[in-house]
């Protein structure tokens, strides 16, 4: 039996015991009735202390994988006998499906999207200026797992733990049409909010839903990759909705889609917010033309430098706008929880479509987070957030004045991004390649327009992750390779 312990990992010793000897027996290299080594054996080979051995050996035991005898140690208990190993496949055999023409079968659209991509190690760079990545150090972790506790409690798992089937956790639904909406000039009945899997979810499952082959959908050129890729699969013709420093420009365009996508209040990816001229006269073209407005609040809970901007939903008196909100933004990424508010019809559809895909988002996972808002965990995370967010962008505004002069307009939002028009003949493909050999990460802003080449000078720089230290040295090292 060779065990080993890996001190790089972010992982527990104890941890990466117990899992190398359970996957020990799961293959078969632990059978019933083994004798294991004794504690101090083991703890002498792997140069751990013999006190996390025994915690392992006794969790093991407790877990009725190990069985402890007196004076004749541990050994093996007699689960073992119930694993049944697969067979070994022999050798030659072909299990890549040769004979079936995957071409043929598979959607050729879905391969011909383009898509943000980062480095899968990006918190390894010493200057990382991702975008809708956290600072893992700003979270309340404790909270969180206070939380967790009281939602794993045995009165509070009878709310959760059996299938909802169709419905969301009504605490959960409380607190975002309570706390969250009305920050955003909304208010909602229960019956016209629907929890998703994200705000991208969420696109999913509107377009699903709305959008029929050939449908006119405008969408913000530049704009979001993804809602691009989810309306383009559906077989929507997709117009170009023009954006300025006053937000989408309301042309012939929008007039002419039946559904429009767009990100008012902080647009996506220039940062500019919709001006209150462009907010009305988006909702009277909606009016005129018959047409559904699909709001995507993606970044509502970072406004910190300007005057608080009210979501377009709050001025919509028509029931023509769907708001799509995002907890995965304000707590966490691998949350991966979102929210819908629209007219009750709809979300019910919404709902019997979101049952055949998922049947509810994890009810655990909504119990915890309504008790980290309910108990006012959210909000005082927000305003440290708005403060570390704050320090940065003024950081961030008055390094690339400096090296980087007349490239961008600082967004009067707040956000955790800066949007960066680079010199003409500027390949930001090329800049990233380039970038990471000096240990910046960056995103190239191609992948944001329609079309390709308008907009290889462009560049994202995002600041949520990166440590305000570092901000003024990687926009120093940046503007040396422009």
């Amino acid at each position: 039996m060779l065990f080993t312990i890996d001190r790089s990992l972010q992982k527990p010793v104890q941890n990466q015991l117990r899992e190398q000897i359970i996957a020990a027996l799961m293959n078969g290299q632990l059978i019933a009735g083994e004798k294991m080594p004794s504690s101090r054996k083991l703890a002498k080979d792997l140069k751990i202390s013999r006190t996390t051995v025994m915690i392992v050996y006794d969790k093991l035991v407790e877990g009725n994988f190990l069985v402890a005898l007196p004076r004749s140690g541990y050994r093996v208990s007699d689960i073992a006998l119930n694993i049944e190993n697969a067979p070994q496949e022999e050798v030659g055999t072909d299990n890549s499906g040769g004979t079936v023409d995957w071409e043929r079968l598979l959607e050729s659209r879905l391969g011909r999207q383009r898509n943000i991509v980062k480095p899968a190690n990006w918190q390894d760079y010493p200057y990382p200026f991702v975008y809708g990545q956290p600072d893992a150090s700003l979270f309340p972790l404790p909270a969180w797992r206070e939380c967790s506790r009281q939602a794993m409690s045995r009165l509070a798992m009878r709310d959760w733990a059996n299938d909802a089937v169709m419905a969301d956790d009504p605490e959960l639904i409380t607190e975002i049409r309570s706390k969250l909406l009305p920050k955003r000039g909304i208010y909602a009945d229960e019956s016209e909010i629907l929890i998703t899997l994200g705000a991208q979810n969420a696109l999913y499952l509107i377009a699903a839903v709305l959008m029929q082959e050939g449908m006119t959908v405008g969408i913000e050129d530049p704009g979001y990759p993804d809602a691009r890729n989810i309306f383009d699969r559906r077989g929507a013709s997709l117009i170009p909705l023009g954006v300025d420093e006053n937000g989408v420009v309301i042309d012939g365009n929008v007039a002419k889609s039946e559904i429009l996508y767009v990100t008012p209040s902080h647009q996506y990816p220039t940062t500019v917010t919709l001006s209150p001229e462009r907010r009305k006269a988006l909702l009277a073209s909606a009016a005129e033309n018959n047409s559904l407005i699909i709001e995507d609040d993606f970044e509502s809970d970072t406004n910190y430098m300007g005057a608080a901007v009210a979501a377009l939903k709050s001025e919509d008196r028509d029931g023509r706008v769907i708001y799509v909100g995002s907890l995965s933004k304000s707590m966490f990424p691998g949350l991966r929880l979102g929210f819908i508010v629209a007219p009750e019809r709809l979300i019910r559809e919404l709902r019997t479509l979101r049952r055949l895909m998922l049947r509810h988002a994890p009810s655990n996972n909504q119990r915890t987070t309504a008790l980290f808002i309910a108990q006012g965990y959210h909000l005082s995370y927000i305003h440290k957030l708005h403060k570390a967010y704050g320090e940065r962008w003024h950081r961030m505004a008055a390094a690339l004045t400096e090296h980087m002069p007349g490239m961008t307009t600082a967004p009067r939002f707040g956000g955790t991004s800066f949007w960066i028009k680079g010199p003409e003949e500027l390949d930001s493909k090329e800049l990233a390649t380039r970038a990471l050999d000096k240990g910046i990460v960056l995103e190239p802003g191609a992948v944001h327009f329609m079309e390709e080449a308008v907009g290889q000078r462009y560049f994202r720089l995002g600041f949520s992750s990166i440590a305000l230290g570092r901000i003024e040295e990687g926009i120093k090292r940046l503007a040396a390779l422009l």
